[in-house]
């Protein structure tokens, strides 16, 4: 029986036509999935976990877009890709994490000091806003509330709120500016 034929069986349950299709396709899958991965432990790993996803989704297999073969290959690529593409990520966040470890310990005090001045710069900047500026950005940014919630809370339509609330913002975003 052919691949195609197969896996149609495969799809409903049928374990004898996956033994069978396990026998064509496990060969190429591996060597598919080795040459991506180069591992050889990992390869073998790769390669179960497509044979298993093959189990679990036969059903997906359309004969009008492809061949068995193409298809289940095309899985292992995917998966193949998807491994190297983790290890590598991997590779670089542990790469990351050492050289946070050789950096000089964190410095509390200079650390406190700047945001010290950071909260003294933003507090300079919002007392240049209008009254009506600084209550709507201090409610919807420094007590949590949405700028719904900041209209109803001032009694004021939502469009006004979102106004001010731009206007304010964009003052910030100017003064601000100059602290960097």
């Amino acid at each position: 029986m052919e691949a195609d034929e197969l896996l149609v069986l495969v799809a409903g349950g049928d374990q004898k036509a996956f033994e069978e299709l396990y026998g064509l396709v496990s060969g190429p899958v591996y060597g598919l999935v080795r040459r991506v991965v180069r591992d050889a432990a990992q390869s073998e790993e790769v390669a179960q976990e497509v044979l298993l996803e093959l189990w679990r989704s036969a059903a997906k297999f359309d004969p009008r877009r492809g061949s068995a073969l193409s298809w289940v290959l095309t899985l292992a690529h995917r998966r193949a890709v998807d491994r190297v593409r983790s290890a590598r990520a991997a590779g670089e966040r542990e790469q990351r994490e050492a050289l946070r470890a050789n950096h000089p310990a964190f410095d509390h005090v200079a650390e406190e000091v700047e945001a010290g001045l950071e909260r003294e710069w933003v507090r300079r900047c919002l007392d240049r806003l209008t009254a009506l500026q600084r209550q709507s950005v201090t409610l919807a940014y420094y007590d949590g509330y949405t700028y719904r919630e900041v209209a109803e809370r001032l009694s004021l339509p939502l469009g006004t709120v979102k106004t001010r609330m731009r206007d304010g913002l964009t003052q910030l975003r100017k003064c601000l500016g100059g602290a960097a």
